[in-house]
């Protein structure tokens, strides 16, 4: 029985994943993916993917999907935008070109990254740093003092 390469990791997203699944290479799947567990995909897969586990795109690997996931590991290239609700880590020669939503990023020196990073998803925008200065209005602000008049 052939062994599965284990993708080297930094972070939670596969430092303990074992492969449950495996697209390899000269296969293709096109559709909607969902499933448990860790699914490691060394070929070609357009469409959507689902899952609250761990998604590893590995090298050599072509995604063309919108991919929602708990954590993906990217060393081939994607195309399509990844809402990753733990982390999303990106070796090299890793290619990404959309956008991606996650709490945590990790994009390692040499690969290509074509897109936006959005790190606080679903949250509201950060309040403005509280000046502790002066007496507190009503409003619960400090009033500040006038501009000097010319």
């Amino acid at each position: 029985m052939a062994s599965i390469p284990q993708t080297p990791t930094t972070g939670e997203a596969g430092a303990t994943a074992q492969v449950t699944t495996l697209l390899g290479r000269g296969s293709e799947f096109e559709g909607k993916l969902s499933f448990e567990g860790t699914v490691r995909v060394d070929s070609k897969l357009s469409g959507e993917i689902f899952t609250e586990d761990v998604l590893i795109v590995g090298e050599g690997a072509e995604v063309n999907a919108e991919i929602s996931v708990g954590s993906i590991v990217i060393q081939g290239t994607v195309r399509g935008n990844i809402v990753a609700k733990r982390g999303v880590e990106i070796h090299t020669p890793g290619r990404v070109h959309g956008n991606i939503n996650t709490p945590s990023l990790f994009v390692e020196k040499g690969v290509l990254f074509d897109g936006q990073c959005q790190m606080e998803p679903g949250g509201p925008a950060p309040e403005p740093p509280h000046r502790p200065s002066g007496k507190a209005s009503k409003a619960g602000g400090s009033t500040p003092p006038a501009p000097p008049s010319s």
